[in-house]
């Protein structure tokens, strides 16, 4: 024990350094001059709880699950950490198996195509050595179960090996070609039949061309996936999340206008929780984006709207929540409000951080974090558009005005990330006192297009430097002198929930970077 007096009094700690991100791995490089095609573009990923796990899904319907190797061969982990034990290699995906979840369908009702298209994945509680997950479309929802299945062969038969040939089959001459006389139900007269016991005695001998297996073994395993439910018909308009909830029993799923409530074990009911739909859908004035289970308290849940706000609900208050618990929005400035205000305030995703004490949230110019005890205004802007203000007439226009971006937050909530233009994405730091702003390139090296720190805080508004060069004499050019290139979009992005590793998606292309 210390002395009173000796004791030193530690330094308050500053904020994090910058993380130096490194390149890991690719799937699905594409080469030079290589077209993708559409149906092998991503659509969404998803690490599960352990991040021993990687989903992806694409708009041909495949869901590609990877697992982690490197951890494997190092033994167990928590061993290693309580040694000390110098971990070298970096984190190491290998592809595990693929399986078509949606197939194209056409509502006959509606004269309405269905895509393929995976729009979510969620990872579900395993359980006896088996995966399972939630995968979406546009209107249908289906609980995967992803399990090794071991193969079993007849390695030896009942048959004398005299009287097999050299593969293994039986010689001819084992085939039974007596002549002797068969009833027409095939039965050999030369058994007995007992009323008693209602059943063919066989005689002593037996019948030498009745072969069975006498030895089987298993000598290989294969990965199964099979379907278990399907949630289907519950939505009149576009999913665009799924959740689970920390209960394991439960999961939402959200449309434009609703959220409904389903059970995994009850494919064919589920519950209405929130309803937006006007009585004259004339008087719409704002759609559901998007919508997350709070991570640990089971009756609390957030989703977002395309004014920009978050609303917050508690399953407890009544069966239909109408009505928020709290609202999160951020006030308007004086002044400010042009065409585009509607649309670039639309928030394209949420995220709870792994406290549930924040939500991190995604519109088209920047990134909010939220503070759910502060329904003031966001705890922190990061700017992630504001070079191409100037430009929005051209990406309505093109209606990339319109794309959506996900958001990512780090397991210690020290970090949050997202995706941006010609496959760029954008890490910042979140603690007190942070300038941590990178911009890296989907790609080998992903250090080619970092940008230096900012001299002022991210957690400003003002935290990147603004277009300074306007008109033709810098067509294409951003804020940090990169040519920006709105073909190319990575929209979905994941966090390692434990480590400092993402996974990018960029067209058909996986990315995975380690710091």
């Amino acid at each position: 024990m210390n002395g009173g007096g000796d004791a030193e009094v530690a330094a308050p700690a500053g904020p994090p350094q910058p993380l130096e991100w490194k390149f890991s791995q690719v799937f699905g490089e594409r080469t030079a001059g290589e077209e993708v095609q559409e149906v092998d573009i991503i659509s969404a990923i998803e690490f599960d709880k352990t991040g021993d796990h990687l989903a992806t899904g694409d708009r041909g319907g495949r869901v590609v699950l990877f697992e982690r190797t490197d951890t494997r061969d190092h033994g167990f982990r928590r061993d290693l950490e309580r040694m000390d034990y110098p971990i070298s290699r970096h984190p190491e995906f290998r592809y595990k198996t693929e399986f078509q979840s949606h197939e194209p369908e056409f509502d006959y009702l509606k004269s309405l195509e269905i895509e393929e298209k995976i729009n979510k994945i969620r990872w579900c509680q395993t359980a006896n050595g088996a995966l399972f997950l939630l995968s979406t479309n546009d209107k249908t929802i289906k609980f995967w179960k992803v399990q090794e299945k071991k193969v079993k062969k007849v390695c030896d038969m009942n048959v004398d090996p005299s009287r097999a040939v050299g593969n293994g089959s039986i010689a001819s001459s084992s085939v039974s070609t007596s002549s002797k006389p068969y009833l027409a139900n095939g039965v050999c007269p030369d058994r007995s039949y007992s009323y008693l016991t209602n059943d063919f005695a066989f005689p002593p001998g037996g019948i030498p061309s009745l072969h069975l297996p006498v030895v089987v073994t298993s000598h290989e395993t294969s990965l199964v996936a099979r379907c278990r439910r399907i949630y289907a018909h519950a939505h009149d308009y576009h999913i665009n999340s799924i959740s689970n909830n920390s209960d394991g029993e439960t999961f939402i799923s959200a449309d434009d206008l609703r959220i409904n409530l389903w059970n995994l074990e009850i494919s064919n009911q589920s519950f209405n929780i929130v309803d937006v739909k006007p009585a004259n859908m004339e008087d719409l004035t704002e759609v559901i984006t998007s919508a997350e289970f709070h991570p640990t308290h089971c009756n609390m849940l957030a989703y977002s709207s395309s004014k920009g706000s978050i609303r917050l609900i508690d399953l407890r208050q009544s069966a239909l929540c109408d009505t928020h618990t709290k609202l999160f929005e951020e006030q308007e400035v004086p002044g400010s409000r042009s065409f585009f205000t509607e649309i670039i305030a639309s928030i394209s995703d949420i995220k709870f951080a792994k406290d549930g004490r924040h939500i991190l949230s995604r519109d088209y110019m920047s990134l909010k974090l939220w503070d759910i005890n502060m329904d003031s205004g966001p705890v922190a802007t990061f700017q992630v558009h504001e070079y191409l203000r100037p430009k929005l007439c051209d990406l309505y226009e093109n209606d990339s005005i319109f794309d959506k971006f996900e958001c990512c937050l780090s397991g210690d909530g020290l970090r949050v990330a997202t995706g941006s233009y010609s496959n760029l994405f954008r890490v910042f730091g979140v603690a007190a006192g942070s300038t941590e702003a990178t911009t890296l390139e989907a790609s080998k090296n992903p250090m080619r297009r970092q940008v230096q720190t900012p001299s002022r805080p991210s957690r400003s508004l003002s935290s990147l430097t603004r277009v300074v060069r306007r008109g033709a004499d810098s067509p294409g050019v951003d804020a940090n002198g990169n040519a920006f290139d709105f073909t190319t979009k990575l929209l979905h992005l994941a966090w390692h929930p434990t480590e400092n590793s993402l996974a990018c998606a960029a067209a058909n292309s996986l990315y995975m970077y380690y710091a």
